[in-house]
Order: structure tokens, then sequence, then C-alpha cells
């Protein structure tokens, strides 16, 4: 099997998990590391290793990395610089975050505008892609910075039900956000092209950044039930948790024409509209495979 069909993804979280899946599903022979293999859920396709074995990654040739970062620096890059230094390695994709741009007062940011984060989260995650970044003098390293990430039972459709839903009205604000499954066809189709050596910048973020009293307003909408009413900030701000807070003071629009372009992608939910769509319809389709009697 060639070197193309072979994919370790580093972390079965939500959206590594769903990597995983789509990769196994489209023929890859994938590898996944976990903490605690004998508690990982089985995936059909999937060998679940433990993380802390350094084979997978002394022979890996296409690594996807989900993990978050730790304030000393990246947690794979730590344990495992030394195989990794060692390994075939062609393709690297690490998924970062937008948040390595910082506050940008609503304006736009392109692939090569310059990051300057202002929060220590998106400072370690800056610091990661660097590390990584070592590996590009003779593998491709796609440094992915992602969007608000939602999906299947993690959307505006599960606050509003819960009855947590708010619409928070911050005039100019606005949050670029992916569907996860995005997240997985734009890592899939990253990992199969064949890259020279060097840093890529890709922005996995939806076409329409939007704000967040207008997406709960669309998931109120498709369900059926009267949206809470409109928030002000200033009041919405003082029952915020620190990392609410943190969220809240950072506004950027940012762009993914040239993503899409060097992925030849678009996106299947190229708003939250599609996006939570697509998710009452999944769930639907879920529950009706439950309650449908054995033929």
């Amino acid at each position: 099997m060639s070197d193309a069909s072979e994919l370790l993804v580093v972390g079965l979280g939500y959206t590594g998990t769903a990597i995983a899946v789509r990769a196994a599903r489209a023929g890859w022979a994938v590898t996944a590391t976990t903490r605690d293999p004998a508690a990982a859920t089985p995936l059909p396709g999937v060998r679940v290793v433990d993380f802390a074995d350094p084979a997978p990654f002394r022979a890996a040739t296409r690594l996807v990395v989900t993990a978050p970062p730790a304030p000393l620096g990246d947690p794979v890059w730590a344990m495992h610089r030394a195989a990794l230094t060692a390994a075939p390695l062609a393709w690297v994709g690490y998924i970062s975050t937008t948040g390595v741009y910082g506050d940008r007062k609503g304006e736009w940011v392109e692939e090569n505008s310059h990051p300057t984060p202002g929060q220590d989260r998106s400072r370690a995650r800056l610091s990661a892609e660097q590390q990584w970044a070592e590996l590009a003098d003779r593998a491709a390293v796609d440094l992915f910075r992602t969007g608000g990430i939602y999906g299947p039972g993690r959307s505006a459709l599960d606050d509003v039900r819960a009855g947590t839903a708010r619409r928070v009205v911050k005039p100019g604000h606005a949050f670029s956000r992916i569907h996860r499954d995005d997240i997985a066809r734009a890592l899939l189709a990253a990992a199969a092209q064949q890259l020279p050596p060097g840093v890529r910048v890709l922005h996995l973020v939806d076409d329409e950044p939007s704000p967040q009293a207008d997406v709960v307003l669309e998931a109120c909408r498709l369900l059926g039930v009267a949206p809470p009413p409109e928030t002000g900030f200033a009041e919405a701000l003082a029952a915020m948790t620190p990392m609410g807070r943190s969220f809240w003071a950072e506004s950027r629009r940012v762009a993914n024409r040239r993503t899409k372009a060097a992925l030849g992608l678009d996106w299947a939910y190229p708003t939250y509209r599609e996006g939570l769509r697509a998710i009452l319809a999944e769930e639907g389709v879920a529950k009706e495979g439950v309650q449908r009697p054995a033929q």
C-alpha cells in the first residue's frame, strides 16, 4: 500500500474521530492514537494505538494532529520529536485556530496575514505551529487555522433545546465557524495531494462570518420555537465565564477563497444555515433508525 493511502490521526476527540472515520470509509489505512486505547469506542476500519507508543510515529508517512497544545508546547512534538524526525513523513496536517490572528476589529484576514495572537492559548497555538514547521525542510506541513467548530451534538440546536441559548448582540462583531464534516473533507483532500516540502496556511472557515445572535435565531426557526430575547453585550458580559469573555473579546472575519482553490473544494455547508439544516436532518434519520422495528 502506498504512503498516500496511510494516515496516522493523533487524537480521537470530536474532530479527530470524524477525520478517522471518513478516511477509513474512503479506503485509507487509518491508525489513530489515544491515551487509553482500551476505553476507546471501536471505529470500523480504524486501528487504535497508545499515544505513548513511538512506533506509529516512527513509521508515519501522513500525519494529522488534532491534539491541543500544552502550556509548554505541543504535547505530540514534546513526546515524539525524535520518532518524527526519523519518520518517512511526506505530509503533516496540524489543526490550529484562527485565534492566532488576534483581534482585528471585525476586519478580514487572509491566509497570508501575519498572526498577532492576543491571548495565551492562541500564543500556544502559534508556538505549536512553529514547532511543526520545523519539519518543512523535508515534508509538506499544512497549518489548518480553524474557526469555531460545530456539528452533530455541538451546535446552536443543542443550546436551544437545553434552554441555554442567548441572542447576544454586539454591533459589528462576527464569528467564523466551520462544520466538523467540512474539516474532515478538507483534511483528506490535503492529505491526498502530492506536495513539495514547505509550509502552507489554510483557513477552515465557512463562507459567511456571522453574529452569534443570527445563528441562534436560525436554530430557533428550524426547531419551531420562539427565540430568546436579544441581550445587549454589556449585560451578557457580566454573566460570562472567563473563557466566554475571551471569545467575545476578539472579532475578525476570516477569508477562505485561497484555501478552497488550493484544495479544489467547495464546502458542503457554506454557511451555518446549511450546516444546521443538515444536523437536524441527520438527527431525524438517526431517530427514525432507532424507532424503526427490526425486519
